[in-house]
């Protein structure tokens, strides 16, 4: 249920703070005053889209916060999405600046407006002033239908099943429109794989073979250069490296027995005539596996050459032939798989009969749905002043399509004895508002969400009718919370709460206020939604017999 509503600097309010109670709760004022400001501005909160046009002329930003009491569902999704408090509740905040950048808080914490918009379904349920003119689509009219019954995940399989069904066709299709240029393709790749299964190039091969080829086609050098090393560091005529270290150790090892002051340098000269030796131990190694090699070097120079060639042929690096092999062997796979029509049309009818079974399974269900929403929505007729009139909801077979196998189309008998028609083509346009305000409330009555909005949903409606929609809306806010913005006194004079909002002008700025209002105001209220600016004895009798009843 909502709490509060805190409203800064939007459009046209510079500071409103509002207290909700349960049950039934109403907004009226004269004619652009406002009164659809507060529901914009709710929306703002729940997630809705807004730019900088919101912010009122001369401010900053606009900020917008809503205080709900929270359901055992509700604490269940702040919980998982981490943004529960120890107070309960959820407060739910929207800032808008200027320059149109938005941020959204759910409990004081950081959130995205689509976070926001989850949680709002799950709070409040608003119907427009405009739901009317939706009731003529028959889209719309087969989404209502499945939302009142709850055929969301049916609705959901079907649509999976169809895409799924219909993609393999067109790729059947498309085969056999293209036999010629996909027997081409297949050549091609087949072509191409073989060349690179012939070659056989092993992941980090490239890398390897140059390495062992700069070795082979430098073998002399190398050979050269390690025993000129050996023979400087152990094997010169001359005083080797190793030998002339060796003496120095021993010459020191002998002055630091003199001197203890020495013995840094002994300390260092060690060291130095190991690593020398492990020098000579590499060096003896390598040499004994050195050699010269020409008949390798050959065979090297050949594999690097064919190698470099097929990289230059499929436009690859060398490193990434074993990569572009996979990649090609998929491609054949794949084409091949679908080359194959027969598989392709089994495939097919499999597909086709899943989706099938279930559209089937969702066509069901909306019969069995549409039997109960037109029964409520004709009954409801009958008190709307109606009488004799029929709602019936026709469910027509049609082409498959990613909704199921039917479409939904609204009709309406509004007389006792006609036969029912399109609502698009039958019904008047208060006739239709009647209609749209019965499906409105009868759905509504049908789903957990807490709070309810319509917003002036009961336009064109007037006299009897109207009271007869004020004691709906009330008797609904006796399970839910409801608010609605209303024009009509009938309707007002039901609710159990009245706000009333209000437009000045202040130094040249309009601005709009709501204030709540107590029994001497309501009787003022609804005397001058009967009347008009000038209100009589009469009309605030006649406001106070509203009231009354």
């Amino acid at each position: 249920m909502l709490r509060t509503l805190s409203i800064r600097d939007f459009v046209i309010v510079e500071a409103i703070e509002l207290e909700f109670s349960s049950g039934f709760s109403v907004f009226t004022g004269e004619t652009g005053a406002g009164k659809s400001i507060l529901i914009d501005a709710l929306a703002l909160a729940l997630g809705g889209r807004g730019d900088a046009s919101v912010v009122r002329e001369g401010a900053a930003k606009a900020d917008i916060t809503a205080e709900f009491s929270a359901s055992a569902e509700l604490n269940g999704w702040l919980a998982e999405n981490e943004f529960t408090n120890e107070e309960g509740g959820a407060l739910l905040r929207r800032v808008i600046d200027n320059a149109g950048r938005s941020k959204a808080f759910i409990n004081g914490i950081a959130a995205t407006a689509t976070q926001l918009r989850e949680l709002g379904e799950k709070l409040v349920d608003i119907h427009g002033q405009h739901a009317h003119q939706s009731l003529l689509k028959q889209d719309a009219q087969r989404v209502l239908l499945d939302n009142q019954a709850g055929l969301q995940d049916e609705v959901k399989a079907v649509s999976v099943a169809y895409k799924t069904w219909r993609a393999l066709a067109k790729q059947r299709e498309e085969f056999e429109t293209n036999a010629k240029n996909v027997l081409l393709e297949r050549e091609r790749l087949e072509w191409q794989v073989g060349e690179l299964e012939k070659l056989s190039v092993k992941p980090g091969e490239w890398s390897d073979i140059s390495n062992e080829h700069s070795r082979l086609s430098h073998a002399a050098s190398l050979i050269e250069g390690a025993q000129d090393a050996l023979t400087l560091i152990s094997e010169s005529d001359t005083a080797p490296m190793l030998s002339q270290l060796s003496s120095l150790n021993i010459r020191i090892g002998k002055l630091v027995d003199l001197d203890a002051g020495l013995q840094p340098v002994l300390d260092a000269l060690e060291p130095a005539r190991i690593q020398l030796q492990e020098a000579v131990y590499a060096l003896n190694d390598y040499l004994s596996r050195v050699e010269l090699d020409p008949a390798r070097l050959r065979e090297v120079e050949t594999r690097l050459e064919n190698i470099h060639s097929a990289s230059r042929k499929f436009h690859v690096a060398a490193d990434d032939l074993p990569q572009e092999l996979e990649t090609l062997s998929a491609q054949l796979k794949q084409l091949a798989d679908a080359s194959d029509l027969d598989a392709l049309r089994a495939q097919e009818e499999k597909l086709k009969a899943a989706y099938t079974t279930a559209a089937q399974k969702l066509s069901k269900a909306r019969t069995k749905a549409a039997k109960a929403l037109s029964d409520a929505v004709t009954a409801a007729m009958q008190e709307l002043s109606m009488t004799g009139g029929k709602f019936a909801i026709a469910l027509q077979a049609c082409e498959p399509a990613s909704y199921g196998m039917e479409q939904i189309e609204f009709m309406v008998a509004a007389h006792a004895g006609t036969t029912p028609r399109p609502l698009a083509k039958v019904a008047s346009g208060g006739e239709l508002a009647r209609i749209a305000l019965a499906i409105s409330v009868i759905t509504s009555s049908a789903t957990a969400t807490p709070t309810l909005i319509f917003d002036e949903v009961d336009s064109g409606i007037g006299g009897g009718v109207a009271e007869v929609v004020g004691r709906l809306l009330r008797k609904l806010g006796q399970d839910r919370q409801v608010l609605c913005v209303t024009h009509l006194p009938q309707v007002a004079s039901q609710a159990n709460q009245h706000f009333q909002v209000s437009k000045q002008s202040n130094m040249g700025k309009t601005l709009s206020s709501i204030d709540a209002l107590d029994d001497h105001a309501r009787v003022e209220e609804i005397a001058r939604m009967l009347g008009g600016l000038e209100i009589t004895a009469t009309t605030r009798s006649h406001a106070r017999e509203l009231l009354a009843t």
